[in-house]
Parts: C-alpha cells; sequence; structure tokens
C-alpha cells in the first residue's frame, strides 16, 4: 500500500484493496449516526464573520450546511463491515465514538474533556484496543472558545477536532515510523497531526468537499513538516 496518499472515496473500496495489517495504528472519527452534520449543526449555528477560505463562519460548524447543499453523512453510522475492515487492515486502533459501536471490551478509553458549556457535550470517547489505563486529555473546544487562542484553528468540517488532539494521541499510543491511517479523515486534523510528527500516513474521505479543504490543510501542514512527499488519488 502507498503511503502519504490521500482518497477521495469510500473508505470501504479502499481499504478492501488492502493488504492484512498493513497499517500500524488507525485513529478515526466515522459517523456516529446520531445526525451531527448539516441540519443539526445549522440550527445550533450563528454567523459571527468569514474564514480565510473566504466563506461564512459559524458558532458551531464554521462552514454552513448551505454552502455545501445538504451533506447528511451522519444520518447513519459507519457499519459492521466498515468496522470488519478497519481491525483488518491495522495492527492498533483508536474508534472516537466507540461508544455508539459494538466493540469489544477495552480497559483503554481516551476520554477528551472539551471543557464546554451549554448544549455541547462535555466530553468525547474514543475506544482503543490498547491494554493501558484510561486517559484524559483536557483541550478546550467550545465555540468560538479554543484551547490556544493564540493559534486558533480554522474550523472546516461540523465534527472536527483539534490538532493538538491527535498530537497528543500519537504520540502516547505510536511508535516512531508508525504508519497511521485514517479512513473517515474529515477535516483532516489527524492526518496534520502525523504530518507534523513525521509519521507516514494514509486517509481517505468521500466528501469531496471535505477532502478539498482537508489538503489544504495538510499542505500547510507539510510544508512545515517532516513529509518531503505525498499524494492524491481522487477515486
Amino acid at each position: 500500500m502507498i503511503t502519504n496518499t490521500l482518497y477521495n472515496a469510500d473508505c470501504l473500496d479502499i481499504m478492501r484493496d488492502m493488504p492484512d495489517k498493513c497499517v500500524d495504528l488507525v485513529i478515526t472519527d466515522p459517523p456516529y449516526g446520531i445526525g451531527e452534520a448539516a441540519g443539526k449543526n445549522t440550527s445550533r449555528s450563528k454567523p459571527f464573520g468569514s474564514n480565510s477560505f473566504g466563506e461564512r463562519n459559524t458558532l458551531r460548524t464554521i462552514i454552513p450546511a448551505t454552502d455545501y447543499g445538504d451533506l447528511e453523512w451522519d444520518n447513519q453510522p459507519a457499519g459492521k463491515e466498515h468496522l470488519k475492515e478497519v481491525f483488518r487492515i491495522s495492527k492498533n486502533q483508536i474508534i472516537f465514538g466507540g461508544n455508539y459501536f459494538e466493540l469489544p471490551p477495552s480497559p483503554c478509553w481516551i476520554v477528551w474533556d472539551k471543557d464546554n458549556s451549554g448544549d455541547f457535550a462535555d466530553a468525547e470517547l474514543a475506544w482503543t484496543s490498547f491494554d493501558t489505563a484510561v486517559r484524559i486529555f483536557k483541550y478546550r473546544w467550545n465555540g468560538m472558545l479554543q484551547e490556544d487562542m493564540a493559534h486558533k484553528e480554522i474550523r472546516v468540517h461540523p465534527t472536527q477536532k483539534p490538532v493538538k488532539l491527535f498530537e497528543w494521541i500519537i504520540r502516547n499510543y505510536a511508535k516512531e515510523g508508525d504508519t497511521i491511517c485514517d479512513p473517515f479523515f474529515g477535516s483532516g486534523s489527524c492526518l496534520v497531526a502525523a504530518v507534523r510528527l513525521g509519521h507516514p500516513f494514509i486517509g481517505i474521505e468521500k466528501e469531496k468537499v471535505y477532502f478539498d479543504k482537508a489538503k489544504i490543510r495538510i499542505e500547510k501542514a507539510q510544508q512545515q513538516g517532516k513529509l518531503t512527499s505525498w499524494g492524491v488519488a481522487e477515486v
């Protein structure tokens, strides 16, 4: 499997062609099937300006659903076949929203404390395949308020997570040189973190509009990171 490649495709189509255990660690945030896409986020959003892509921002989504139509990608959760392929292609897995899926018991869950207020969840859970203790990572991600206000991230996806979260995960759960795969990469935060830390990666995203935005983020990270070459496959 060619590493340092982004695929604009259905992840099932790509994963089915990947050899067994060809990546060291899958870190991903698949659809939970709870409607955290265009419709639900639009109802929460309040305009407050425009972002560096020249688009109208909103408090929750940053990219309003009306810019891209009804991308109701989160109406259905990732299926059993998706998870089966994730486990087949990887040696270890970290899956956000693990509390929404049928996964084996694990002693090691990651709790991301978002330091939130209002109707936003206080934390998010990630299931892991590791045989270690539960760990908590606290990083504020509350609308316009972020932990690192001096280096605010522009949100390009309704369920985007901070790059610092994924950097912490990779530092704590990946070995040097491990290949990181995200088959639902969305905003690309996990892959930006992989690039910054010098890890080879494989990324897959079905929605073209998010793929294009993430590609820009990853290109910027590559210019400053340790990886010198990577490619794109629009399937």
